[in-house]
């Protein structure tokens, strides 16, 4: 395990307009691989699956699911996925700088009035005293990755509360966890269907929101390779009408929560198929609906986010500073927030 400071990352890190839907496939059987996290927030995946609207495009759709952002953007520039949702992280802006991955969609986002990231405290940092964010100074923080989200939440949170803090990488989310049960990081951030499975069941202590630090925070984005977005225009307007057919719903049935009780019932047990399964239906729902986050319609992006991103991303040291958001978003396929 290596740690690191807010400014001591340098050199870690490795060298649409709104789609209309169509009556009728746009494409022949056409296959390809999405990449996901198993979690709530990459549920319009999940739900354009189960209820036809890959079929409906054409689409032949598999899964292939990972443990962190940056392995998937990986695989997705090197073309062992095609699609995928996931934060932006600096290994995606190293591979869009490289000419190998874009970002063609906005995913989730922070909202306000709807439970967002938790920034949590281990139970022994809360006992020495870690009961807000303003009492992070000193403390670790622990991220998946260098340059990952959580770094990013982690870094612009210390640095509202004048803080400095040791980051630690430790790869995995099931990693953290459990460095977080036992007492060996103090804090970290995550979306809400993990924190408050966590807090409810004594595991940490929850002290502060991130949307109280990142309004309209732009958490994941939908992205493909440069490849796909260039030459495979068909097929990727066709998933991404099928991936906001899926927002769609789940933030109808979850979110708004404007489908109807059945329809949250059935859209509820519709994802458990993909998180949590190793679970009972009923110990699993109610951390379903607790991840409940707004997934942007239309997978529209919000730019000033993906701004302030990479502004930091260059503040760090960990981008060149040549870098802009025209370098890691194919506007040609977004909808502007």
């Amino acid at each position: 395990m290596t740690d690191f400071t807010r400014r001591g990352a340098m050199g870690l890190l490795g060298g649409a307009a709104t789609l209309p839907y169509l009556a009728t496939p746009a494409l022949a059987d056409s296959k390809l691989t999405v990449g996901a996290l198993r979690f709530t927030s990459h549920a319009a995946s999940f739900v354009a699956f189960e209820q036809g609207y890959f079929t409906d495009e054409g689409l032949d759709v598999e899964f292939k699911f990972f443990q962190a952002a940056q392995p998937m953007a990986v695989a997705i520039a090197s073309g062992d996925a095609d699609f995928g949702v996931t934060a932006i992280s600096g290994g995606l802006i190293s591979l869009a700088e490289k000419g190998a991955a874009k970002v063609i969609g906005g995913a989730l986002s922070e909202e306000k009035g709807i439970d967002g990231q938790m920034i949590l405290a281990s139970n022994a940092a809360h006992d020495a005293g870690l009961t807000s964010p303003a009492a992070l100074d000193g403390r670790s923080f622990a991220v998946t990755q260098p340059g990952s989200s959580f770094h990013y939440m982690g870094s612009k949170i210390a640095a509202a509360e004048g803080a400095e803090v040791s980051f630690k990488p430790l790869q995995k989310v099931g990693a953290i966890i459990g460095a977080m049960k036992s007492g060996q990081v103090d804090a970290w951030s995550i979306v809400p269907h993990i924190a408050k499975a966590l807090a409810g069941g004594g595991a940490v202590k929850p002290i502060g929101m991130v949307a109280d630090y990142l309004p309209n925070y732009q958490v994941t984005t939908v992205f493909t390779s440069a490849e796909n977005a260039a030459n495979e225009r068909a097929k990727t307007e066709s998933f991404l009408r099928a991936f906001s057919r899926g927002a769609a719903d789940f933030n109808a049935a979850l979110v708004d929560k404007t489908a109807g009780d059945e329809a949250a019932e059935e859209m509820v047990k519709l994802i458990h198929k993909y998180v949590y399964t190793d679970r009972p239906y009923e110990k699993a729902a109610p951390s379903i609906r607790n991840g409940a986050m707004r997934i942007n319609a239309n997978a529209a992006l919000n730019m000033a986010s993906v701004e302030d991103q990479i502004g930091w991303f260059r503040s760090e040291g960990l981008i060149k500073d040549s870098i802009t958001a025209e370098t890691l978003v194919d506007p040609s396929y977004v909808e502007m927030m």
